[in-house]
C-alpha cells in the first residue's frame, strides 16, 4: 500500500480491497461449484442414458444445422462420427421384441456389439407393440455401450385393421391350422408380418435414419466383422444384404403373386432395369417360385421402402387383406420388392458374415475368412441358397 496516503485512507482503500475480493471468490467459487454440478449431471446421463447421450452429442446436434449452399457440407451430412472416431453411415441396429423376450434380445444384442458393434458405436432402436418395462429398458442400456431408444408402435400399424373381414380371415387360419402350417391361427404373427411390411420404416424413432441392420431375439453371430456393411453397401451402391435366402410356403402367399402382376401391369414403369425377376421367377414371371431372402437378417437402404415404386406396392398389397387372408410374410414381401425395384446388382449376398436363426445358418465359405474374422461356425452346416 502507498505510504503517502493517511492512516484511514489506507485501512479503509485495504478494507474495501479484501470485501472486493471476498465478493469475486465468493462470485467464482459459486459458479465453479454450479459449472461441476452441471458437468456432473451431465455425465451421469450420459452413462445413465444412452438416448440423451445421442441426443446431446455432437453429430446429432450438428445435424440440425446444414447450409444447402454448401456442398460439401450436404455430403458430409451423409455421415457422422461414431463413438470410437471412425467414419459411420446414417444407420441404426433395429429390433423388434417383447418385453419377455429380453434374455434372447439380450443374447443377440451382445454378440453384435462384441463381433462388429464395439468398433463403430452404432444406435439401437427397439421397437414393441406395448411399452418396454423398466426392467427391460436398464437390463437392455446395461450391454450397450453407444445410444438407444426404446420405441412404442402405434395401434393402427401394429392391430388387424377393422376393414378386414374377421370372419374370412379366421377361416384361413383354421384352414392353415388343420393343415400345421406354422403360425398358421396366430394372429400377432400376422401383425408382424404387415408391420415389419409397410410400416417399421415410417416409425418416429427410425425416421431420421437412411440405413438399418434387422436383428431379432436368440440369433447368433458366428464371426467378427471388422468392417462396416453399411458404408460397405452405400460406396458401392447396394441397397439390399442378406445371408440367406430359401423357399416359402405355398399354402401362406396362395394369391401373392397374382397381387404382384396386377401391380407391375399397371405400374410398369416402377421396375428397375436388369432387375431380379429370374430369382422371382424361373418363368419370366409368370409363376412366383417361391424364392426369397430370409427378412430376419437384413441390412438396408431404407429409401428404398419409402420411395414411390414400393410405397404403392405396399398399399396395393395392403388392400389385398392377404396378410389376415392368408399369411403373407415380410420376407417374401421384402423380396418381390427389392427384386424388383432395385437392380440384380443392387442386391448383396453377404457370404463374410457368419450367421444363425436356428433352425438355419450361414457360414462364410472362404477358409480365409473364417481364419481372419474369427468364425465359429462349420460351413458343412450352411443352408443351401434358393436358386
Amino acid at each position: 500500500m502507498s505510504s503517502w496516503l493517511p492512516i484511514h485512507y489506507t485501512d479503509r482503500f485495504s478494507r474495501s480491497w479484501r470485501h472486493r475480493a471476498c465478493k469475486v471468490n465468493r462470485t467464482a467459487f459459486w459458479a465453479f461449484l454450479a459449472c461441476f454440478i452441471v458437468i456432473t449431471l451431465h455425465s451421469l446421463l450420459r452413462h445413465a442414458r444412452p438416448d440423451y447421450a445421442h441426443l446431446t452429442s455432437i453429430s446429432n446436434i450438428t445435424a440440425h444445422f446444414q447450409w444447402a449452399s454448401d456442398t460439401s457440407a450436404a455430403l458430409d451430412s451423409e455421415y457422422e462420427l461414431g463413438t470410437n472416431g471412425t467414419r459411420r453411415a446414417n444407420a441404426v441396429l433395429l429390433m423388434l421384441v417383447r418385453n419377455s423376450e429380453l434374455e434372447s434380445a439380450m443374447t443377440s444384442v451382445k454378440e453384435l456389439e462384441e463381433r462388429f458393434n464395439k468398433r463403430f458405436g452404432y444406435p439401437w432402436v427397439f421397437l414393441n407393440e406395448v411399452p418396454f418395462t423398466q426392467e427391460f429398458k436398464e437390463q437392455m442400456s446395461s450391454v450397450i455401450a453407444g445410444p438407444v431408444s426404446f420405441g412404442l408402435i402405434p395401434a393402427e400399424n401394429w392391430y388387424q385393421p377393422d376393414w378386414i373381414d374377421e370372419e374370412k380371415a379366421a377361416a384361413s387360419r383354421a384352414q392353415m391350422v388343420a393343415e400345421n402350417v406354422v403360425y398358421g391361427g396366430s394372429v400377432s404373427y400376422r401383425n408382424m408380418c404387415r408391420f415389419n411390411s409397410g410400416f417399421f420404416y415410417r416409425h418416429p424413432l427410425v425416421l431420421r435414419y437412411k440405413w438399418y441392420w434387422r436383428v431379432e431375439p436368440n440369433v447368433h453371430f458366428h464371426c467378427d466383422t471388422d468392417y462396416d456393411p453399411f458404408l460397405f453397401m452405400e460406396e458401392n451402391d447396394k441397397v439390399y444384404g442378406f445371408t440367406i435366402s430359401l423357399y416359402e410356403w405355398p399354402k401362406t402367399v396362395a394369391t401373392l403373386w397374382d397381387a404382384v402382376k396386377e401391380f407391375i401391369n399397371a405400374n410398369p414403369q416402377y421396375l428397375a432395369p436388369n432387375n431380379s425377376m429370374d430369382f422371382l421367377s424361373h418363368n419370366g414371371g409368370e409363376n412366383y417360385n417361391m424364392c426369397h431372402f430370409w427378412s430376419n437378417f437384413e441390412i438396408a437402404n431404407m429409401e428404398l421402402w419409402r420411395g414411390e415404386a414400393y410405397s404403392s406396392f405396399f398399399e396395393h398389397l395392403e388392400s389385398k387383406g392377404g396378410f389376415y387372408y392368408e399369411r403373407w410374410g415380410d420376407a417374401p414381401v421384402h423380396s418381390i420388392g427389392a427384386g424388383l425395384f432395385a437392380r440384380k446388382d443392387q442386391i448383396h449376398f453377404f457370404d463374410d458374415i457368419g450367421y444363425q436363426h436356428d433352425p438355419f445358418q450361414h457360414c462364410p465359405r472362404d477358409a480365409a475368412v473364417r481364419r481372419d474374422r474369427n468364425c465359429t461356425c462349420n460351413p458343412f452346416a450352411s443352408f443351401g441358397e434358393c436358386s
